[in-house]
């Protein structure tokens, strides 16, 4: 029994002893949410770009999360605990098809048997204890932040989480205070728990079991949100986050701007071990991998009138490296407007211009209908090969994202969901293949307590 567990089964057992505690059970909620979800991936290039790799990626899955949520019991210092239960069901994976990999943690969706093949279903219980006194609360146990130096990501089957503790103080008016660290994380398509990497990394050689962070949020007014986030994964980098968020009534619309800034730097074995280096654009190193050196600004401008939202972007990756981020190859997030649906162009040295356009119709009587469409280009992008070769030169991707969702608003059926997402994704990277890829899911939730 690991630490984690431990601590919990001992908070459950002391809470057992508080269980009718007014508030504990009067405030519990408890969640069945489903989720129906198929992707497929056609890698579309032919010849030297798709030696030895499969051509089409497609899964099939039936997913069943149950959150529960307890309030805190009576008295100064009030206790509870928090469930998540996860069940994933493979309804077609195909031997072949589902997109595992010698060095990968699994299929695109399901986790993989010894022979490639997807598991049949996988599953995971995560449990958190949380006291709070005051306005400050502490969790220990299974978390899932979302946060600008590390955010779970929900883009599959089932949703990624992380083992560790976190504190949040509301003690202050308009600031938010956060700390915490990060021990294990289990991937979206993982029952187990694994230390944690970046890309670039030696897979499965390279890990950490620390993931330190902690923030401010401060909320000047009602339309301006400032932040300030650190980030240190021992062995492999630190990274500083500046944000400022503003909403500004011009005309009958409002605009949204979304200013970002992360200075991340190499720590510890990245600095001198090659098996912990970054990807990035390094030409003395093998593949363009070495430390982590990267400078990331981002500005996203949306404005909002009448249903339409109008917007466009502009980021910029300096450094020799990558932007750094939790990515242990299975499917990770990173808080930058430009994670799209395939790719996330951070690359070192990447400039990238964005724009973006969404309608709700609720505004011409169809409440819950809602479609957007984002188109990304980036350029500036250098490689390299094993043998420090240079094999792009400036090289350039593109992005087009289309998402169409409907939930419904009443009756029967109410807040049933569906949503398709089509992506398509070109580049002229060495090594690379072009990519289209369509995900259909079908949602919805049920209210236990």
């Amino acid at each position: 029994m690991n630490k984690s567990t431990l601590a919990i089964a001992v908070a459950v057992g002391l809470l057992a002893q508080q269980a009718s505690a007014a508030g504990f059970i009067e405030d519990s909620k408890a969640t069945l949410k489903l989720r129906n979800f198929y992707i497929n991936n056609d890698n579309r290039d032919s010849g030297t770009k798709a030696a030895k790799a499969q051509s089409k990626a497609e899964e099939w899955g039936q997913g069943f999360q149950l959150d529960f949520t307890s309030g805190f019991t009576q008295g100064t210092v009030g206790f509870g605990i928090d469930a998540i239960g996860l069940l994933g069901v493979r309804l077609d994976s195909g031997g072949g098809t589902n997109g595992a990999s010698s060095t990968s943690y699994g299929g695109t969706v399901f986790p993989s048997k010894s022979n490639g093949d997807a598991v049949n279903d996988f599953s995971s219980l995560g449990l958190t204890a949380k006291a709070k006194i005051s306005q400050t609360e502490l969790r220990y146990g299974t978390l899932m932040p979302k946060l600008p130096v590390i955010s779970y990501n929900d883009g599959r089957l089932l949703p990624q989480t992380f083992e560790g503790g976190q504190i949040t103080s509301n003690e202050f008016k308009d600031v938010t205070l956060i700390g915490g660290q990060i021990e294990h994380v289990k991937g979206r398509n993982s029952s187990s728990e694994e230390q944690m990497s970046i890309g670039g990394a030696s897979a499965r050689t390279a890990n950490s079991n620390k993931f330190l962070y902690g923030g401010v949020d401060y909320k000047v007014n009602k339309d301006l949100l400032l932040q300030y986030y650190y980030g240190n994964l021992e062995e492999f980098y630190k990274q500083h986050f500046l944000g400022l968020v503003h909403n500004w009534s011009i005309g009958p619309g409002v605009l949204k701007t979304d200013l970002r800034y992360f200075n991340s730097s190499d720590d510890g074995k990245n600095g001198y071990d090659s098996n912990y280096y970054s990807s990035g654009s390094y030409h003395t190193q093998a593949s363009g991998r070495g430390k982590v050196d990267n400078n990331l600004i981002s500005g996203l401008f949306l404005y909002t009138v009448e249903g339409h939202t109008f917007g466009g972007g502009y980021q910029v990756s300096n450094g020799s490296s990558d932007f750094p981020f939790l990515n242990q190859g299975d499917g990770a997030s990173a808080y930058i407007p430009t994670d799209m649906q395939i790719s996330k162009f951070a690359r070192a040295g990447e400039r990238t211009w964005q724009a973006r356009y969404s309608y709700d119709f609720a505004k011409v009587g169809v409440p819950g209908l809602t479609a957007g469409a984002v188109y990304l280009r980036g350029d500036n992008i250098d490689t390299y090969n094993s043998n420090k070769v240079q094999t792009s030169n400036g090289a350039s991707e593109w992005e087009r994202d289309i998402t169409v969702a409907y939930v419904i608003q009443e009756g029967a059926l109410k807040n049933l969901g569906f949503m398709w997402k089509n992506a398509m994704w070109r580049n002229d990277i060495a090594g690379l293949r072009d990519q289209d890829e369509n995900r259909l899911i079908v949602s919805y939730s049920i209210p236990l307590l």
